[in-house]
């Protein structure tokens, strides 16, 4: 592989492994992190970033996989060029990192790694100390590398994008079909064909018979067509209607609450699958060649991790399940990866008119919910489907995969499935080189404490489940370095009646709380006899309405879940923490429902729980039964001795909260 660094106008050629593609590093930033502080024996930190460009072979069976990646323009040697964003933050002494490379599969061009492992807030340009954190992964001389994979992401400052070719027959425009849909929260008269700001198909020819409006009021529900004088593909501008390729408006308005889905004719797919091979090269590139100009000599980086959240989880299951993890010379490019809340699902990555942002439950039927669902080989008893997540992966490049979820994703999806036959009836172990760790009564990312409403009619969940994400990560890294093994998978079962139908979820009586009598159900999809194999989808809207089972966490008296991670605020409550919120559009968000303070308030209320006079004696308690049981999960290396003190005074500002005067 050659390798080229700009810094204007001077272009160096490297030389490293021979045979593979060409990668040019175009560095506009590279600057000192916090004017040079140190952090620990990894020393400082500095910052790289620019754009990364590629070129691969059409032929070479690594790209193949590629969906229509015959369809690619070609430069003179025949390869395929695309380009990507990336940002690093690394040790200015590269050998003064731990020798892992951390990437971040940003979750719609948005940079999460730093949220997550350094008790910080999200952002998408670290600059200041808060940015940093308490510098968990620096501390432990990560390398943090960041590259853009989606194209569509909006135009906004800081997010990161792939920059990747159209897809054309011989120079002819490629068409086919797209379908948008949405729900409004406010009335409205227009809307965009993209979701949630993300650039969107436009539309071939407005007249076009093929061009339909549907309105329904459920997932599920009947679609009815909203004739074809009554809408136009435009916006409402200064009280008219503008014609707009990109946009629908509806003369009448749309109504808040109900489903609008447009199916129209585009042109121009770009190639999605792209942005799949932009990770796996960068990442190859830089644990087999090096990167002198970005100051990693080629054998300073040994291991590669990934971590991608809810999307960018989807996206990791996809990049496994497609094969990508095999570089052009057949080389393993993950070690180890992290797909959290990824649920079972893939998602809209590698088709033609691919939509990366679309969700697989609040969206409605986009590809990502469909078999297989478990990294061990099973069929599917409706369809006689034989496959697995890892079936395209070579021993010699399988990773070691930890599957994270929260309570959540278990009321979002079927994630059960990830670890139960396709019926739901029986449990199916993970591969020995995976683990699967469930953190029970949390949802879809922390809530702000003390209190987070958004559109749901309760509280959000503030059971911070990042701590247990801190030591899995070290845990992780060492079983890819040195083979010791991790702590043993913990989530649901059906064996021993943790993991359940909905119907038998015993939740306890709590005033004002229900539990959701329905759940966003995944089907058997088919979109159309190409899909498969071509990436080409005939069907939209997808037919089939056979449902895969959904099972969903045991609770205990409390209403809190049995199984899996418990982080100590769960196992001593103070409150009931589930992963759903009733009436939420969000469908992220979960609930927060303290105990009464005393035995007086809990019998006058009507609640079953127990209150917290009647379980604990005094604060001192209290902290005394959570620190009994971190210390047990920190001694089962689930949790981090370093994080015990943090994790007391969070449970002790939970404490004057709930027994506040």
């Amino acid at each position: 592989m050659k390798i080229t660094n700009k810094i204007p106008c001077l272009i160096l050629l490297l030389a490293s492994a021979a045979g593979a593609e060409a990668v040019r590093f175009d560095v506009e930033v590279h600057e000192d992190v916090l004017g040079g502080r140190s952090w620990g024996l990894a020393g400082p930190y500095e910052r790289l970033a620019g754009r990364i460009h590629f070129e691969v072979d059409p032929q070479n069976s690594a790209n193949r996989i590629i969906r229509d990646i015959g369809y690619a323009p070609l430069n003179a040697e025949g390869r395929v060029e695309f380009s990507a964003d990336f940002y690093l933050l690394k040790p200015k002494d590269i050998e003064a990192g731990n020798g892992t490379v951390f990437l971040d599969v940003m979750n719609r061009g948005r940079k999460r790694i730093l949220r997550y492992f350094n008790a910080t807030a999200a952002t998408n340009d670290p600059r200041t100390e808060a940015d940093f954190g308490d510098g968990f992964l620096m501390r432990h001389g990560f390398t943090l590398l960041y590259v853009g994979w989606q194209f569509d992401v909006p135009e906004q400052a800081d997010l990161m994008r792939a920059h990747v070719p159209v897809a054309t027959d011989g120079g002819e425009p490629i068409e086919g079909l797209v379908r948008s849909d949405f729900v409004v929260r406010q009335p409205a008269f227009d809307h965009s064909l993209g979701d949630r700001g993300h650039i969107p198909y436009a539309v071939v020819d407005p007249e076009d018979p093929r061009n339909i409006l549907t309105v329904r009021d459920a997932p599920a529900g009947e679609r009815t067509v909203i004739p074809r004088d009554a809408w136009q593909f435009g916006r409402l501008e200064d009280g008219r209607m503008v014609a707009d390729p990109t946009r629908v408006y509806l003369s009448s308005g749309f109504e808040p609450g109900r489903i609008y889905e447009a199916v129209f004719v585009s042109q121009d797919p770009p190639i999605a699958g792209l942005g799949l091979a932009a990770m796996r090269d960068a990442v190859s590139q830089l644990k087999y060649g090096g990167a002198d100009a970005l100051g990693i000599p080629a054998g300073s980086i040994e291991r590669a991790i990934g971590f991608g959240d809810s999307q960018a989880g989807r996206y990791l299951r996809h990049y496994v399940h497609d094969g990508f993890n095999s570089d052009e010379e057949q080389r393993k490019v993950f070690d180890g990866l992290i797909p959290h809340t990824g649920s079972n699902a893939r998602g809209s990555f590698n088709h033609r008119f691919a939509q990366p942002s679309r969700a697989v439950d609040a969206s409605y039927h986009y590809p990502g919910d469909q078999f297989p669902f478990s990294d061990v080989m099973q069929a599917d008893p409706v369809t006689g489907a034989e496959d697995s997540l890892l079936a395209r992966v070579s021993p010699e490049t399988t990773p070691k995969i930890f599957y994270t979820n929260t309570s959540t994703e278990y009321w979002r999806l079927p994630t059960a499935l990830i670890h139960t036959t396709v019926d739901g009836q029986t449990d199916v172990p993970p591969a020995d080189t995976s683990r699967i760790y469930f953190f029970a009564g949390t949802q879809h990312v922390p809530a702000a404490f003390p209190a987070n409403r958004t559109d749901g009619l309760r509280v959000g969940n503030h059971n911070d489940y990042t701590w247990f994400l801190r030591s899995l990560l070290l845990r992780l890294d060492a079983w890819v370095k040195d083979g010791a093994l991790p702590p043993d998978s913990r989530y649901p079962q059906v064996a021993d009646g943790t993991l359940v139908e909905l119907e038998a979820l015993e939740f306890p009586e709590i005033p004002q709380v229900r539990r959701p009598a329905d759940v966003s159900r995944a089907y058997r999809l088919d979109y159309g006899p190409e899909f498969e194999t071509l990436g080409i989808i005939a069907n939209e809207p997808p037919e089939g309405d056979t449902p895969f089972p959904f099972l969903v966490p045991q609770v205990d008296e409390t209403g809190n879940e049995l199984a899996g991670l418990r982080s100590p605020e769960l196992a001593v409550p103070l409150a009931t923490h589930a992963g759903w919120n009733p009436y939420s559009p969000i469908a992220s968000q979960g609930s927060y429902i303290p105990l009464s303070r005393n035995r007086s308030e809990r019998e006058a209320a009507g609640d079953s729980r127990l209150s917290v006079e009647e379980r604990y004696t005094s604060r001192e308690q209290y902290l005394g039964f959570v620190a009994d049981e971190a210390m047990g999960l920190i001694e089962n290396g689930y949790l981090l001795d370093s994080d015990l003190r943090a994790i007391l005074q969070n449970a002790g500002l939970h404490w004057d909260y709930v027994v506040r005067e």
